[in-house]
């Protein structure tokens, strides 16, 4: 018997947890785009009530670039069409998901099929509070209210492919256990974690420590207990324990599929190749754009490292397919939806990169000059790249100010370049490759019950030039989108 995707969306209803995020818009518009008779997508948003949550939805994804094919396919139909999105105020960090409203509950709990748990604060090293309470009670919230939809077919949630941690070898689709660790030197009691980070807040407090104290000790908190356990940062951590989570508190009889994603990027194909939403930038784009600024000649990194970055619009694809496959299909998988085994790229090429592509397409400086640039240095240590960037800020305050400023200025942009190097430190020296022989069955199992893989739900990343990609698709994507932001401010 064959698998019609698109005929398996007809007349479902979809809840979509942080339907704000970059890729949950991006799964929201193919949805729409492929099957207009969806019945209905329930989006999550956080807002104190139904107007601001309908606000947001407007601003935030309907009058995105992200949504004009959409809208031009079905011109026609629109208003219809986008009657199908229902803007819910709530937040996963509360019980019932925030939702307030007892009647709305009901009416979720008996028309959801299908439940999308993208929800999460994404940045690495966020206050321990905050990140325990999207990433990791969000997953037991989600979870807890999905066992009450009667008529669901299946839970998918977004997690990250490092929430394994370091690894130098081939890492696995595998499941934590509660509890488990990658340092194994503790096990891991999550309501512990939540208790130390309510045990600081409650001593700041009453010695009157300033808000911004209470965050600066709450992220080195965070910081300090993932690498305790051995994650690199507070993210992965509490993504990890959002895994552990989601699997202890689902009913057993609902289908669980688990999708980690690698580093996500612009999208290549769809709806169109090179949407990116995200700024300030993180991790690789934030180099990219800083060394195309003139603002860094240098960064952390071993040539040979490979990183493991895929295109959004894949990342959806994998979504959407894993979610007809898994429906009605009492199933736990884990896939790792990213590049490093099947089509690896190199550092040295992302160096490689964007030094050709800021050649021949060179920003602006702030005077409107545009900047030259040379090869990206990559260096070995914390210290050496210190070194590197106290001499090259150096050279260039001498250059642009004289000596009026010098140690402000230089300050300043050393200790931003420092944390961002803190941050993407443990990437990029990784060596772990990312095992995705279950999304390769994935893909196999797509193919032989008929959907089309090629064009409608590609995400196969072997096919992926990483050179025309960036130089065609990302890079131009992120640069468009750097002016874009300059110009406004």
């Amino acid at each position: 018997m064959g698998l019609d995707i698109v005929q398996f969306l007809e007349n479902k209803t979809i809840l979509v947890t942080g339907a704000t995020g970059f890729l949950a818009k991006i799964f929201v518009e193919k949805i729409l785009r492929i099957q207009p008779n969806v019945k209905k997508i329930f989006l999550l948003i956080r807002a104190t009530d139904k107007q601001s949550a309908a606000h947001r939805l407007h601003q935030e994804l309907i009058e995105k670039k992200l949504f004009a094919v959409l809208k031009q396919r079905w011109a026609p139909n629109l208003s219809s069409i986008l009657k199908k999105l229902h803007a819910i105020p709530g937040d996963v960090s509360s019980e019932n998901l925030g939702v307030n409203d007892s009647n709305l509950r009901s009416e979720m709990w008996r028309e959801i099929d299908v439940i999308i748990h993208s929800a999460a604060t994404v940045t690495f090293d966020d206050r321990y509070d905050t990140a325990l309470a999207i990433n990791t009670y969000g997953a037991k919230h989600v979870a807890e209210f999905a066992t009450r939809c009667v008529n669901i077919k299946m839970l998918l949630h977004v997690s990250t492919a490092y929430v394994r941690g370091k690894n130098s070898e081939v890492i696995p689709e595998k499941a934590f256990s509660m509890g488990e660790t990658i340092s194994g030197w503790k096990k891991l009691d999550i309501n512990e974690e939540k208790f130390l980070s309510e045990e600081l807040i409650g001593e700041l407090r009453k010695r009157n420590a300033s808000e911004e104290e209470i965050t600066i000790a709450l992220r080195n908190l965070g910081l300090h207990r993932a690498r305790l356990h051995g994650w690199p940062n507070t993210y992965t951590l509490t993504k990890a324990m959002g895994e552990m989570m989601m699997r202890h508190h689902l009913n057993s009889n609902v289908s669980l599929a688990v999708v980690r994603p690698t580093f996500i990027t612009s999208t290549c194909k769809e709806p169109f190749a090179g949407w990116f939403e995200g700024f300030p930038f993180r991790t690789l784009d934030s180099v990219a754009i800083n060394y195309g600024r003139g603002k860094i000649n240098s960064f952390i990194g071993d040539p040979d490292t490979i990183l493991d970055v895929i295109p959004a619009d894949m990342v959806v694809n994998a979504m959407i397919v894993a979610m007809a496959v898994h429906a009605n299909r009492p199933a736990y998988r884990i896939y790792h939806v990213g590049s490093s085994m099947s089509n690896p790229l190199r550092y040295a090429d992302f160096q490689n990169s964007v030094l050709n592509y800021f050649t021949d397409n060179p920003l602006a400086d702030e005077d409107g000059i545009p900047v030259k640039v040379g090869k990206l240095i990559l260096v070995d240590s914390m210290e050496s790249f210190q070194k590197h960037l106290t001499q090259y800020y150096t050279l260039r305050s001498k250059e642009q100010n004289g000596f009026q400023s010098l140690h402000a200025d230089l300050k300043r942009n050393i200790d931003n370049a420092m944390r961002a190097a803190e941050i993407c430190r443990p990437y990029a020296f990784f060596k772990g490759i990312f095992d995705d022989t279950n999304t390769k069955s994935l893909r196999a199992t797509a193919v032989e019950n008929g959907v089309d893989l090629e064009s409608a739900f590609r995400f196969n990343p072997r096919y992926i030039n990483w050179e025309d990609y960036f130089q065609r698709i990302h890079l131009p994507g992120i640069s468009g989108a750097f002016k874009l932001k300059r110009a406004r401010l």
